[in-house]
């Protein structure tokens, strides 16, 4: 008895065995990114395509630097040669080595798409950013400049940088900046959306009011708190948008706007290829089927990767 509260006994005897099964540890603590890698590990066609990425990333970067062959050499004794052992994809009108060519162009496709994806991740997400934390006017002035920009088609834009770019003395008329510029003119319009729907949402939440409250600048709200919580939606937009980068490079080389020759990207093999279309399919059977490829395997890890992400999955 002590202050006229009465302590029973009963209440210090030990809990019984079923008592402690209900507060044991089912299974260890993991971060979000480690339950996110758990989650996609289960998704095998994401994994497969992973994997296929990771492939033709790297036949990309060593099949060009380890073959005998030279992609720009040219050898008119060996013309039109069907896929071989020798030339395992066969030779183009100039005797130029297919197999390499067509690596070597994944290589320049690859690079523009991943050059163009980062440009628009870092203005994209910045630029939604600052849209959907600030709103009123500010949200109102940048979303106007957003429609201006998406209702110019993207070719236009390419042309008026190979205009400008191509003038005698001017750099960077090869066409890999030409492309470059006019993917990160337009692309980063998507992710810049998704961003600023996200902050709109989240800077609603109670993290905020207390980062408010301890005195943090709007610029650090914004960069330390708001953007990692969006991370999620960034990653799967920017994965998705790597291959719509590729289809894109590959429409223009195609059409004649993108990378000069004797460079190679796949739309320009594709291109190519249209010369002798009916009498030596092959030459453009394997740049077709290597852009399906990069886009079918991006666009199938990005859709495993939006699962894994996705809270509402969360076991």
């Amino acid at each position: 008895m002590e202050n006229g509260l009465k302590i029973e006994k009963e209440l210090f005897a030990p809990l019984s065995a079923e008592e402690k099964k209900i507060d044991a540890i089912v299974r260890p603590s993991v971060g979000f990114w480690q339950d996110a890698w758990r989650r996609l590990k289960k998704d095998k066609m994401a994994i497969v395509s992973l994997v296929v990425i990771i492939l033709v990333v790297s036949a990309a970067i060593l099949v060009p630097m380890l073959s005998k062959y030279d992609y720009a050499a040219n050898d008119l004794s060996q013309t039109y040669l069907k896929p071989s052992a020798e030339h395992w994809f066969g030779t183009d009108n100039l005797g130029r080595d297919l197999f390499v060519r067509n690596f070597y162009g994944a290589r320049y496709s690859l690079i523009i798409a991943v050059l163009a994806a980062f440009i628009n991740l870092v203005i994209g997400v910045l630029y939604g950013g600052i849209a959907g934390y600030f709103g009123g006017i500010v949200d109102s002035i940048l979303m106007r400049i957003v429609d201006v920009l998406s209702s110019i088609p993207m070719t236009i834009y390419v042309v008026i940088f190979m205009a400008i770019l191509n003038k005698p003395g001017a750099a960077g008329g090869s066409g890999l900046i030409t492309i470059v510029l006019g993917l990160s003119i337009t692309y980063w319009i998507g992710m810049a959306r998704i961003v600023r729907g996200d902050v709109l949402q989240l800077k609603q939440q109670e993290f905020v009011l207390a980062a408010k409250s301890l005195g943090a600048t709007n610029g650090r709200i914004l960069i330390r708190h708001l953007i990692p919580n969006c991370i999620g939606s960034i990653m799967v937009t920017l994965t998705l948008l790597i291959p719509e980068a590729v289809f894109t490079e590959a429409f223009l080389s195609f059409i004649g706007l993108g990378i000069a020759a004797p460079r190679a990207s796949l739309g320009t093999l594709a291109n190519e290829a249209m010369q002798g279309i009916y009498t030596y399919p092959y030459q453009l059977f394997f740049p077709a089927a290597m852009i399906c490829i990069i886009i079918l395997c991006f666009n199938l890890f990005g859709d495993g990767l939006s699962q894994a992400l996705d809270p509402k999955n969360k076991r």
